[in-house]
């Protein structure tokens, strides 16, 4: 196939603004899909990285920061704050009651030990639980709420110490969360991190004050099991027993890491206080016993003092059926719903993210393995055709016919003609012009050159005037180039020698970039040399090449009549030929010392219509010989190890491969930036490795190679999305039209016996 020459409408009227609106590549729904899937994934994975990571700088403790604003009160009063008309009120836990709080759940394993020991020992828990938790483990939250614990609000992604916006924008998240998980809300509040009261500063201040004013009472504690240093159970219940039979708001944690020893130490910490005559119960349960004390303290009425906001006897939707879960509220219908739409949305990215991950393993190991085999099998392929003793055979000096397909190549036409008339193969020269509406035909014909013919055909695309061409041909080998395309004097010599070998039907060459002196051409310059050629030298060893480039090809002309020329049923006629000449029994090999100089895309508009046909092209040409997978003799190797091949290696594997990048982005920002960063750079170097031998091999210049990370960071995503936005188009059975690439004729005869450009 000529990639760089594209087939036009058959028309020679300019379009109008409508036509070309019309003419489009792909229709506008296609791209649509594109683009929501990849917004889809982003998100996704924006949620994901948000349950399982803190985000941002989350100062855990300022030992430093000054007290001066609070309240003596609030600093020496209770562990149990709210606020009463904008005055800060605290509560003790009353004597011989004991407050069992737990931090940092659900957890799908220590949580569910956790409740199954407080079943066993008849007493209820106040769990104050993280969002994200909640979101990945509701099943263990309704189980929670359904055992009579009592459950607080523990931020969404654990964050303590920011601003008052942030910690309500994370509480709202929980509440959600909550919502979703068991139909409810509460009014409880623990800032992760958080200790004692006196650990209130000037900072955290006024976030409790808005919390307060929102109905929210803060839990502090009063002793600390320190079950997060885990220096054993009997330790834990030592720092956990409060002294001379006070009353506590008592710290262990039911997740965050191994909690065994707080599982050891919870039952036998249970049993000994009970033996003391101490009473558990929730957060709820102790405002409501010390509530009760001071409303024996009231006069002989019996009046009751007025509730402090925020608490249960002012708060509306309370559920009253368990006095123990009074700060439980039934959430609304519109809160019901939406967090039932996180909840699902979190079970989406739960499973989305891992089987990505796994996705990713694959592909890194397909990658590697790539790269494995090109450097293997490139080395072993330049020793082979490097040793004295190779030859294909005997040498092949009779004269073949070189066809040039032109269509509006005028810029291009002399360039390509004068590089063929100083080959030193003796060769006639084939111009089909394909109705070409500028002077092609007419630059061809001016130029006087030798056993050059000129054949003029209405347009009828590039496999037509192919095939024109070959039924013209005066000769048994034929080839193939573009118009746009120069060769070097040796180039037709060192092509057809491979034909020595009676088994060779087709030979692919070594296409080269000519115009990369700007950043585009480089970076295809880089993708042709370490790409496309070092793939060649793996398929040409495997004996399963998958396409001649259109740019520079040869083939015996029987063997491109016998499997009825070139067809017009994909726009990858060069990948659909070489399938069909596999499957007919031919041998196709890669001569890579016959260099062909191609003008490649100047501008990112072209490059992505071209590349965009290519993959299409490329994915209906598979389709279309799809039975050689089944098929037995030559066409059954190509079906079972090149289909696969290139199904792997230019379609699965690229189009899954972003996700090395979009992980590492992932990761740079929710897990660790410097590993994530330095194995990036790791699988940078491997690439580097293998396009400085590709460069090797083909005698090219290391300086192209300062452009591989820019490319890496550029131009490879878009090759990926041109890809992927291929893959959209055949998965909706859409249909790509030709679209001629607008050409500067800049690629000029080579110099002699040089090729450098």
């Amino acid at each position: 196939m000529n990639r760089n020459q594209v087939r036009p409408q058959r028309r020679h009227a300019t379009p109008s603004r409508i036509e070309r609106v019309r003419r489009q590549a792909v229709p506008k729904p296609r791209v649509i899909i594109a683009l929501l899937l990849l917004l889809g994934l982003v998100s996704v994975m924006l949620l994901d990285g948000h349950l399982r990571a803190e985000v941002g700088n989350d100062q855990r403790v300022r030992s430093d920061a000054s007290a001066s604003k609070v309240p003596d009160s609030v600093l020496d009063g209770g562990p149990l704050l709210s606020f009463q008309g904008g005055t800060a009120r605290t509560q003790a836990v009353p004597d011989k009651t004991i407050v069992l709080t737990f931090d940092d759940g659900p957890d799908p394993e220590w949580t569910q030990k956790v409740l199954d020991i407080l079943d066993d020992n008849d007493v209820p828990g106040t769990f104050f639980l993280v969002g994200s938790m909640i979101s990945r483990y509701p099943d263990v939250v309704r189980r929670m709420v359904d055992d009579g614990n009592e459950v607080g609000v523990h931020t969404f992604t654990h964050v303590s110490y920011q601003s008052a916006a942030r910690v309500t924008r994370e509480i709202a998240q929980t509440q959600l969360a909550l919502a979703g998980a068991a139909g409810i809300t509460t009014t409880l509040f623990r800032a992760p991190y958080s200790s004692t009261n006196d650990a209130i500063d000037n900072y955290s201040w006024p976030v409790y004050k808005t919390l307060g004013a929102m109905g929210y009472t803060s839990v502090f504690v009063d002793t600390d099991s320190e079950d997060w240093q885990q220096p054993g159970a009997s330790k834990f219940i030592k720092w956990a027993t409060p002294k001379s039979g006070k009353g506590a708001s008592e710290l262990f944690h039911d997740a965050g890491g191994n909690r065994a020893q707080t599982l050891e130490a919870l039952p036998r910490y249970i049993k000994k206080l009970k033996s003391k005559g101490y009473t558990f119960t929730t957060v709820s349960g102790a405002q409501q016993q010390a509530q009760g004390q001071q409303e024996q303290g009231q006069q002989a009425q019996g009046q009751q003092a007025q509730a402090p906001q925020g608490t249960p006897a002012t708060a509306g939707n309370a559920r009253q059926s368990n006095p123990e879960q009074a700060a439980h509220r039934t959430a609304d219908t519109a809160t019901l719903w939406e967090g039932r739409a996180l909840l699902g949305a979190v079970a989406v990215a739960e499973w989305t993210v891992p089987g990505l991950a796994a996705v990713l393993a694959v592909v890194g190991v397909a990658v590697l393995g790539r790269f494995a085999m090109m450097l293997v099998l490139a080395r072993r392929h330049y020793r082979q055709r490097n040793r004295r003793r190779f030859s294909w055979g005997p040498s092949v000096t009779g004269p073949v016919s070189v066809i040039v397909p032109a269509y509006n190549e005028k810029e291009c036409i002399a360039n390509t003609l004068n590089s063929l008339a100083a080959s030193t193969h003796p060769i006639e020269i084939v111009v089909v012009d394909d109705g070409s509406t500028d002077s092609t035909a007419e630059i061809a014909e001016s130029l006087g050159l030798p056993n050059v013919r000129v054949i003029r055909q209405p347009n009828a695309g590039k496999p037509a005037a192919l095939n024109n061409g070959v039924r013209h041909a005066r000769y048994d080998i034929v080839v193939m180039m573009d118009g746009d395309t120069v060769f070097e004097p040796d180039t037709v010599q060192r092509l057809v020698q491979p034909f020595g070998d009676p088994e060779v039907g087709a030979v692919a060459g070594n296409a080269k970039v000519g115009n990369r002196t700007t950043v585009i051409g480089a970076w295809q310059h880089i993708e042709y040399v370490m790409g496309f050629n070092l793939d060649r030298r793996m398929y040409d060893l495997l004996r399963c090449m998958p396409t001649i480039p259109g740019a520079i090809g040869a083939f015996r002309r029987d063997a491109v009549l016998g499997v009825g020329g070139m067809s017009e049923d994909t726009l990858a006629e060069d990948t659909d030929i070489t399938i069909a000449l596999h499957r007919a029994g031919w041998r196709v090999v890669y001569a890579e010392h016959a260099r062909a100089w191609t003008e490649a895309p100047a501008s990112l508009g072209q490059l992505w219509r071209q590349r965009y046909r290519w993959s299409y092209g490329t994915m209906q040409a598979l389709w279309k010989h799809r039975k050689s997978v089944t098929d037995r003799g030559p066409s059954g190797r190509f079906g079972r190890v090149g289909t696969p091949l290139v199904v792997l290696f230019q379609i699965v594997t690229p189009v899954f491969a972003p996700l090395i990048d979009v992980f590492t982005v992932y990761a740079m920002i929710f897990v660790d930036f410097k590993a994530s960063l330095l194995a990036w750079l790791a699988v940078l170097l491997v690439q580097l490795v293998c396009a400085a031998y590709a460069f090797r091999l083909d005698g090219e210049r290391y300086r192209y190679l300062l452009m591989l990370l820019l490319q890496q960071i550029a131009y490879r995503q878009l090759m990926y999305l041109v890809l992927i936005h291929s893959c959209v188009t055949a998965a909706t059975g859409g249909r790509l039209r030709w679209q001629k690439l607008k050409r500067t004729g800049e690629v000029g005869t080579p110099a002699p016996g040089t090729g450098v450009r």
